[in-house]
């Protein structure tokens, strides 16, 4: 049996610390505390990656984006120009 690289003697020393650490009655609390944490972790990871398929299953809309592309090549701004004044003529 090997976990994470962990063989079961290294286990045995492990569990056996973490007894005489945390003593008998608080060591079952610690597991189920673990447990439901390393299960959050799990379907957090499940719904990241379904959402990662999903966002890459959907096509990008490209032809919304040529649109907007074409319309904005079209627009051409004018640029404003100031009435003209009249000549004014020096008086004499």
């Amino acid at each position: 049996m090997n976990v994470f690289g962990i063989g079961l003697p290294e286990m045995a020393v492990i569990a056996a610390v973490a007894l005489l650490v945390f003593g008998p009655k608080r060591l079952p609390e610690f597991g189920r505390t673990l447990g439901k944490t390393l299960k959050g972790f799990q379907s957090a990871s499940k719904e990241f990656e379904r959402e990662i398929n999903k966002a890459m299953a959907e096509p990008e809309p490209v032809a919304d984006q040529n649109k907007a592309l074409e319309a904005s090549a079209e627009t051409v701004v004018s640029p404003v120009v100031a009435p003209k004044s009249e000549p004014t003529s020096p008086s004499d």
